[in-house]
């Protein structure tokens, strides 16, 4: 997944970033709401973890500004105001999710696979098309051979398609899912990443369509 921490305390957002990191997702972390704004304008991203204490421009302004420009990525609040009259207000601006801190990364990753489902239509733990099976959570895959462990980087690519099976998605689009913000990617890096793919679940696990990309039958 390709996500955007919006988090103004260094620690907090170093933890976190580091975590998504580790755990195979794209992270881009920005610390003011304006920076968030500006980011946004990106629909590239699969979600969004909010702080709500922000300098210039409030978490809450954020999200009434987001959801205003009828973007529909789903947000996950993340914030030491822990008042019931505080999750109702996140909520009902748009907010999928409300965690308070301080929380534990492993909840972090469960509710962000959560929000991801329900926002791909299913609420089932795995990721299923017509040739593949993935459950993102334990990073194993079943395709024509059975059932197979994918690297982080395959994960990264094999979720940026599960989720959006039938639409065809870029080469820039899938790079921005698979590699961080700033990293330095050969000009083949994204080939030898699908064909690793394609050598576990397939060879029609992922179609190519010439000149656009590639995507996953739904």
């Amino acid at each position: 997944m390709r996500i955007l921490l919006v988090e103004d305390d260094p620690l907090i957002g170093h933890g976190v970033s580091q975590s998504l990191l580790e755990a195979s997702h794209a992270c881009e972390w920005v610390k003011d709401g304006k920076a968030a704004m500006a980011a946004l304008n990106d629909e590239g991203f699969d979600a969004v973890l909010l702080d709500l204490g922000l300098p210039g421009m409030d978490g809450t302004a954020v999200l009434q500004q987001l959801r205003a420009r009828g973007k529909d990525v789903p947000v996950i609040i993340i914030t030491a105001r822990d008042g019931v009259q505080d999750r109702i207000q996140g909520l009902d601006l748009g907010a999928d999710d409300y965690l308070v801190k301080p929380f534990s990364l492993g909840e972090l990753q469960a509710r962000l696979r959560a929000v991801a489902r329900r926002h791909a239509g299913s609420g089932s733990p795995q990721l299923a098309t017509a040739r593949v099976q993935l459950n993102p959570a334990t990073a194993m895959a079943r395709g024509e051979s059975g059932e197979v462990a994918l690297s982080a980087r395959e994960l990264a690519l094999l979720q940026a398609l599960m989720y959006r099976p039938g639409q065809v998605l870029s080469r820039e689009q899938l790079e921005a899912h698979v590699y961080n913000q700033g990293e330095e990617v050969a000009s083949n890096a994204l080939e030898v990443v699908i064909h690793g793919l394609r050598r576990k679940l397939g060879k029609q696990a992922i179609r190519n369509i010439r000149g656009l990309g590639w995507m996953v039958e739904k």
